[in-house]
C-alpha cells in the first residue's frame, strides 16, 4: 500500500483517502491535547498559515497511546484545538500509531522512515513525518523537534527561497 491509498477519517467523521493530498508537501503529526509538547500546536499552525498557499498541508492525527494524553472525543479534541490554539489545519479521528490496532497510514510512514536504531515504533506524541509532493516520506522528526526547527526543511522541500516567506 502506498501513502495515497490509505483511508483516513476526518475529525468530523468523513472518510477519505490520502489521495486528497497528492501534490502537496505533508507534515503528518500524531498529536495530543494534554502532552508536554501540546504547545507545538501553535508552531504547527504558524507553519500552516505561512506555507499552505505554497502547497503545505499539516495533518494532525490525535493519539491516546502515550500516557492517556488524548482522552477526549473527536468533538472535544476539535473544540480544544480551535479554542486554545486556533488550529485550522486538518485534524483527523483518533488513531493508534503502534500495536495491533496501528493505522495503515502509520505502517507506511514508519516503514519508510524508521526511528533511532531502525526502530519503527513511535515513541511519543508529536512525532512528525515530512512527505514530499510525490508521496515520498523524506524525514522523521522526534517529538522534541519543534515546528520552528523543521521550517528550514519545509522551505527547502517547498522550493522556497528565504525571500518568499
Amino acid at each position: 500500500m502506498n501513502l495515497y491509498e490509505c483511508a483516513v477519517t476526518t475529525i468530523d467523521g468523513q472518510t477519505q483517502t490520502m489521495e486528497k493530498y497528492r501534490g502537496q508537501v505533508l507534515l503528518i503529526v500524531n498529536v495530543a491535547s494534554t502532552c508536554g509538547f501540546t504547545s507545538q500546536y501553535s508552531g504547527l499552525e504558524t507553519l500552516y498559515r505561512r506555507y499552505r498557499d505554497k502547497g503545505l498541508a499539516i495533518l494532525g492525527f490525535p493519539c491516546d497511546q502515550f500516557g492517556h494524553q488524548e482522552p477526549g472525543s473527536e468533538s472535544e479534541i476539535q473544540k480544544f484545538c480551535s479554542l486554545t490554539y486556533d488550529v485550522t489545519f486538518p485534524l483527523f479521528a483518533k488513531i493508534e500509531v503502534n500495536g495491533s490496532g496501528e493505522h495503515p497510514l502509520y505502517k507506511v510512514l514508519k516503514k519508510a522512515q524508521p526511528g533511532l536504531f531502525g526502530s519503527e515504533a513511535i515513541k511519543w506524541n508529536f512525532t512528525k513525518f515530512l512527505v514530499n509532493r510525490e508521496g515520498l516520506v523524506l524525514k522523521r522528526y522526534a517529538p522534541s523537534d519543534t515546528p520552528e526547527k523543521i521550517e528550514d526543511d519545509l522551505k527547502e522541500i517547498l522550493a522556497l527561497s528565504a525571500g518568499d516567506t
